[in-house]
């Protein structure tokens, strides 16, 4: 072979294995995200998809078994819709009531969930009043409060 063919043939091998590591590194990037009121509707068409969904939890339905590493939990949304959540895990910081949880996984049964990852997202108590209302937005205020904070090692 002419030394081109090898250096050409090389390139494309190495193309080939770098798409390759990046589709096999984003496996979360080919489900589906779904609200909760939609994955409810389609539980049954969704049951071989990685979906992920989200919802604020319900305290009075978290049960957590540590013996297991077992995390059982209701979640709902706006609209009163509940999903009941399974997750073979460590219990995530900061899971209480009120708490938005995002959960990835598969729809088991009607209204049932098994989880593959559980991450929490701060409740709106700690956004200021205007987060959604840029037009009051003021960066040099921005600026002033977030200069006060201590900085990073």
């Amino acid at each position: 072979m002419k030394k081109n063919t090898i250096v050409l043939l090389c390139g494309f091998i190495i193309a080939g294995a770098i798409v390759f590591l990046l589709m096999a590194a984003t496996p979360g990037s080919s489900g589906i995200e779904l609200t909760l009121k939609q994955l409810i509707a389609t539980q049954d068409q969704h049951k071989n998809d990685f979906v992920t969904v989200e919802g604020n939890i319900i305290e009075k339905s978290i049960k957590w078994n540590p013996d297991k590493i077992e995390l059982k939990f209701d979640i709902k949304d706006s609209e009163g819709n509940v999903l009941h959540t399974v997750y073979n895990g460590p219990k995530p910081d900061n899971f209480s009531e009120g708490v938005i949880a995002i959960l990835q996984g598969s729809p088991t049964t009607k209204d049932h969930f098994k989880a593959e990852s559980v991450k929490t997202r701060c409740p709106s108590k700690y956004e200021g009043k205007d987060v959604k209302d840029m037009k009051n937005y003021n960066p040099k205020t921005h600026k002033e409060k977030t200069s006060t904070l201590p900085k990073g090692n």
